[in-house]
């Protein structure tokens, strides 16, 4: 596939590219609406609050991955320090929420004010990042012969046809970002549940259109999405427990 790009003696990999690409632009998008709301330092929280995602995402996939593969581990314990693949992608929103809390709590700044800024923007930085999957030729869909099937020549599932799923999923994630910042315009309560769920719907379903060799039950990163939605679910469901409870004291 377009793998690289070669200007001159400079090499760019199409996949590292289009993840800088919707880092930019998830933190634009945060950096104007920030400004559009009259957030009180809205740019330097931003940059930090971007930073914290790139490091909490990164330590993030490769622990849940850990956790879902422990059967797998405990079997081939070489796999700990296999860093070439072995990363769920739910793992990564998980820790880089963690550690932007840590960093809000910290700065005695509104966790939840900043979150709400930023989880649209997430969806389209996704969206880039699914593009750089489809040219890299990782997380490729199942086997599929109908319109639009793709052929790669160098990867796991070297010389079949394909479901084009990274370009299924370019498209879902962006039609979220364009749902979840409709919502944020208009101030709706909740999208932070809303988005978290959202996502892990979304990933669910579109995992059972990805290529695996050994297809489980649950995939690792089907796993997150079931963590994340359980635990959304659980929140709302205590939240509304609470909010009841108040209401009848009052």
């Amino acid at each position: 596939m377009f793998n690289e790009i070669t200007i001159g003696p400079l090499t760019l990999h199409t996949y590292g590219l289009m993840i800088g690409l919707g880092f930019l632009a998830a933190y634009a998008m945060c950096y104007y609406r920030g400004k559009k709301m009259k957030m009180e330092k809205s740019g330097d929280i931003l940059y930090g609050i971007f930073w914290c995602a790139i490091i909490g995402g990164l330590v993030g996939t490769r622990l849940l991955y850990y956790i879902v593969e422990i059967p797998e581990i405990i079997k081939d314990p070489s796999i700990l320090w296999n860093f070439k693949n072995g990363y769920v992608v739910y793992g990564g929103i998980i820790g880089g929420i963690l550690v932007s809390w840590l960093y809000c709590r910290i700065k005695k700044v509104s966790f939840i004010e900043y979150f709400d800024l930023v989880m649209p923007a997430v969806a389209l930085a996704q969206g880039f990042g699914r593009i750089g999957c489809f040219f890299a030729g990782c997380c490729v869909g199942m086997r599929y012969q109908g319109p639009g099937s793709i052929r790669y020549l160098d990867n796991g599932a070297a010389g079949e046809y394909l479901f084009p799923v990274q370009l299924v999923e370019t498209l879902l994630f962006l039609l979220a970002f364009l749902l979840l910042h409709r919502m944020a315009e208009r101030k709706r309560n909740g999208i932070i549940p809303k988005s978290l769920l959202l996502y892990a719907i979304l990933k669910f379903v579109l995992d059972y259109l990805r290529y695996y060799e050994d297809r489980k039950i649950f995939s690792a990163n089907q796993w997150g999405c079931l963590l994340v939605a359980v635990s959304v679910l659980l929140y709302e469901a205590v939240r509304q427990i609470k909010q009841r409870a108040n209401n009848k004291v009052i």
